[in-house]
């Protein structure tokens, strides 16, 4: 019991410090992916650290999902490839311990770390969720910061377009600016020429403060109420002023939205919410199609009703196309384009429901994938420590080179898949629960087929064993490559050897006791000193087969041959 207690300890204490390490290195790697899809929303915002490091923290947690798995991919390849390299594994299984024996401490680990990635899912993941796009929509809104450039028309404030031909960083004073204001409209814009100004902001951040010298204002003064053509002439106003004061509308504060807006979107919602949200849309969705249903079938069509074989009696009084064509031509053409104007806009119409009917059930279905996705990454943790445990014990490959590289392999195979079946599930082209658990019922399999292989100790990847097994499928048999001994033990006697081939039943039908007997004969003749004897060995299947029954009578015919020869 105390060798056990301590196999457990061992086991754990190599596992937990190899997944602690590989999930934060899991987790960086993930949230530099995120960096660089978000990096145009956050550079040049003037956004503090603080903000920053709270988005970073929300997707840190938002990313474990996708981390997690992957770490316990990576930290059971390393930990069995570790024992099988140094070969502790296999003083293991002389002592009569198996591989799941083996595995147990981590398997029960593995439940408890599926349940509490559960608990994480439904709990923790909605309102990390919501923090995180919370925060990258107010991001998104928050005016950037200003940063005039020199020589270049620069169009970051609302309205308005600033070029200065140059800017002394030190006093802050910007050179021969020009100001194109259209805040007004183009008909109504307004062009600042300044030798100098100086840009500042407000106290309260809201605007901005543009101080300028020694320069001149054009401003145009069309009124918006007259037309364009109603003038030839623009009327406008100039303006010379030794130095002029502008507020401009620039609000540069980080104002957060509401997170109760994101927060009742699927994203924020845990298990109860999403099967009471799922409820709620998808009696929606039938309410709609059953009215949409039943306007079709109750309001008549260019005043025929729904059902075809009553359109044909009542057509008979309602509708005469002929009639129609024996009025003037004008009359007819009015006739014929109500008509057309009637199908368009009903198909219009019946349009506009069907797209609302599709974005209910588009809705419906996020709800349903992520009701799914609450599920999964338990299950993923599991299924992936039995592919990656296995493997390693098979491999007997430690360190962090020849793991790596399986493990991005088989992540990027699962990752595949899984995004696959999330866009099928999205679109409606698969069910959801098909969709999402597509990625894990693709790696099930090899998970069981390595465990097999790793618990029966079977040589995995044996090259020799799959490239005879390509030889078979092509229809190429194996061959033997038997040489002269140099040194021979047991010596040939040709009378054993002649009575040896005598006993290979050539004409009988049990191919299994023929191959026996053949195997039997080419281990007791390979000791022979005559090249000729080993050369005809080598003709010789490893297997009996109908088709290579010829073969074996003629080999052997000829090894008689032989043999006489030595014996006389």
């Amino acid at each position: 019991m105390t060798i056990i207690k301590r196999l457990d300890t061992f086991m754990l204490q190599r596992f937990l410090p190899l997944l602690a390490m590989t999930f934060f290195i899991c987790l960086f790697i993930v949230l530099m992916q995120f960096l660089w899809r978000y990096l145009d929303d956050l550079v040049g915002k003037g956004l503090s650290i603080s903000v920053v490091g709270e988005l970073f923290f929300y997707a840190a947690l938002t990313m474990v999902p996708t981390a997690l798995p992957l770490a316990v991919l990576l930290a059971s390849l390393m930990t069995f490839g570790n024992l099988g390299e140094r070969f502790e594994l296999t003083a293991m299984k002389a002592a009569g311990i198996s591989l799941i024996r083996i595995m147990r401490p981590i398997i029960i680990f593995m439940v408890f770390l599926g349940i509490g990635a559960f608990f994480f899912q439904n709990n923790v993941l909605p309102y990390a969720q919501t923090k995180m796009y919370t925060l990258l929509f107010s991001m998104r809104q928050k005016s950037p910061e200003i940063e005039i450039p020199e020589r270049t028309f620069y169009d970051q404030i609302p309205g308005m377009n600033l070029y200065i031909e140059k800017k002394d960083p030190e006093s802050g004073m910007l050179y021969d600016m020009i100001l194109y204001d259209v805040t007004k409209g183009f008909d109504n814009s307004r062009i600042i020429l300044a030798d100098s100004a100086r840009l500042s902001f407000t106290e309260d951040k809201t605007h901005l403060f543009l101080k300028l010298y020694h320069g001149a204002m054009f401003e145009n003064l069309r009124d918006q109420s007259i037309g364009r053509n109603a003038a030839k002439n623009m009327p406008f106003r100039r303006e010379s002023f030794p130095n002029k004061e502008i507020y401009i509308k620039f609000d540069a504060n980080f104002n957060r939205m509401d997170d109760s807006v994101m927060r009742n979107q699927y994203v924020g919602k845990n298990v109860s919410e999403l099967r009471i949200s799922i409820d709620s849309l998808r009696r929606e969705v039938d309410r709609l199609g059953n009215m949409y249903g039943s306007e079709l079938t109750r309001y008549p069509y260019f005043s025929l009703p729904y059902d075809s074989r009553l359109a044909q009696d009542e057509a008979k009084g309602i509708m005469d196309i002929d009639s129609v064509f024996a009025n003037p031509p004008s009359q007819a053409r009015t006739y014929i384009n109500l008509a057309i104007t009637k199908a368009k806009r009903r198909q219009q119409e019946y349009e506009y429901k069907t797209l609302v009917l599709k974005e209910q059930s588009k809705l419906m279905r996020r709800h349903d994938i992520e009701l799914q996705r609450r599920f999964t990454l338990s299950v993923a943790c599991l299924v992936f420590f039995f592919v990656g445990a296995p493997l390693g014990a098979i491999i007997k490959k430690g360190g962090l080179g020849t793991p790596l590289v399986i493990s991005v392999f088989l992540f990027i195979v699962y990752f595949i898949f899984d995004n696959m079946g999330f866009k099928m599930s999205r679109d409606g082209k698969m069910y959801v629960w098909e969709g999402i658990w597509l990625s894990t019922a693709v790696m099930l399999p090899l998970g069981i087929f390595v465990t097999y292989k790793a618990v029966g100790d079977s040589a995995v990847f044996n090259v020799d064993a799959y490239a005879a097994l390509f030889n078979r499928l092509r229809g190429k048999r194996p061959k033997r490559s038997l040489t002269v001994k140099e040194v021979v033990i047991t010596e040939v006697d040709p009378h054993v050897a002649l009575g040896m081939i005598g006993s290979v039943d050539v004409n009988g039908k049990d191919m299994r006791k023929m191959t026996n007997d053949i195997n039997t004969l080419v281990d007791y003749l390979s000791n022979s000193r005559d090249h000729r004897v080993i050369q005809l060995l080598n003709k010789l299947p490893f297997k009996a087969t109908r088709r290579t029954l010829p073969v074996i009578r003629e080999t052997l015919a000829a090894l008689r041959q032989c043999l006489d020869q030595s014996e006389s």
